[in-house]
């Protein structure tokens, strides 16, 4: 289960409405729940239907997480004209062992990839 407050919720959203109508991706860390997001550039080469983290921004972000005594809990990214569902490439590229977060347009699930099993998100206040 991930712990999630609003308003790292609307922090995420937020980002995300920034990046439409590309697809946008980043961190969220924490400790038990999630504390902070770590919005991270798109460098995917057809960034309207895929996602790929920039190298190395995604390395500066995870050496900030360290150094800051926080782990990672998930990876987000939107599908701003799709369901918050895994596509067959966010299965196939799948490569870290946390929740994936997708935004989509019926709402927010997470699931871990390649399994595709859903882990419940606990909206915090």
């Amino acid at each position: 289960m991930l712990y999630v407050p609003r308003r790292v919720l609307e922090a995420t959203r937020a980002h995300l409405a920034r990046e439409a109508p590309r697809e946008g991706v980043g961190l969220w860390a924490g400790r038990r729940e999630v504390e902070r997001v770590l919005p991270l550039p798109n460098a995917h080469p057809e960034p309207l239907t895929g996602y790929l983290a920039e190298p190395l921004a995604l390395l500066r972000a995870l050496r900030e997480l360290e150094g800051a005594g926080l782990s990672l809990l998930a990876i987000y990214h939107s599908h701003p004209k799709g369901p918050a569902f895994p596509s067959p490439r966010d299965i196939q590229e799948a490569r870290w062992r946390v929740p994936y977060v997708i935004f989509g347009t019926d709402g927010v699930r997470a699931f871990l990839l390649p399994q595709g099993q859903e882990v419940a998100l606990a909206l915090l206040p």
